[in-house]
Parts: structure tokens; C-alpha cells; sequence
């Protein structure tokens, strides 16, 4: 099996209490305002990274950052990092415009994520 290799991370998602002060000190840090603003999401575009704030953890349930590993094929980076003793969290779902998602957890219980954009 030749090991599939990711694109770095693309997304970074981080679970906050008060949505409005987070996106006041993230506009601040990032120098820019938040390209995506809802009472559910709040996501800023910098450089080649997407940063999320997400209240309460969102549905995902985050209880810390969750990296997210961009990857040309999600199925076969899932499948390695199983066979290399990661569990699946969530699987593959698509979050719109064919941009898929999933997680795993490593061995001490990190979550990490996967996203893969469209061809």
C-alpha cells in the first residue's frame, strides 16, 4: 500500500462559549473580518487556511481544535490511518458544494479531521 499524503491542514474548527466575544478577539488576531458570520458559525479565510468558531462545539460536539488534514482522497487516507490503529469518529459527509468531511481519533483519543474539496 503506498501511503497517501495530505496537502497540510486546511481547517481548523474551535468550539467556543460566546460566539460574538471569540469572533471579536479572532477578528482582531486574524486582521480581518469573518467571511462566514452566523448565530451557528462564525469562519475566517487567511492565507490557505479556514479558521471556525463553533458555539457550544456545534454538532460535532468539540470539546477542543480539531485540525483539519486536506487530502485528495478521503476514503484511502481514511482507511490508512485505521489500518495504522486510528478509530473513525465520523465518516465521510458531505458539508456542501462536495466538500467532504470525516474524523478520526488517534490512540490517546485526539480527534483529527480529514476534508477533501472537489475535483
Amino acid at each position: 500500500m503506498t501511503a497517501e499524503s495530505t496537502q497540510g491542514i486546511k481547517i481548523v474548527l474551535h468550539p467556543v462559549s460566546d460566539l460574538d466575544s471569540a469572533k471579536t478577539v479572532y477578528t482582531a488576531l486574524l486582521g480581518l473580518a469573518p467571511q462566514a458570520d452566523s448565530p451557528y458559525y462564525v469562519g475566517f479565510d487567511t492565507g490557505a487556511q479556514h479558521i471556525g468558531l463553533v458555539p457550544g462545539g456545534g454538532p460535532q460536539g468539540l470539546t477542543s481544535p480539531v485540525a483539519y488534514w486536506e487530502v485528495a482522497d478521503i476514503e484511502a487516507k481514511l482507511a490508512e490511518v485505521t489500518g495504522a490503529g486510528a478509530t473513525v469518529k465520523d465518516s465521510p459527509r458531505d458539508v456542501g458544494g462536495g466538500r467532504l468531511v470525516a474524523t478520526f481519533t488517534d490512540p490517546d483519543g485526539n480527534v483529527l479531521g480529514l476534508v477533501q474539496d472537489p475535483q
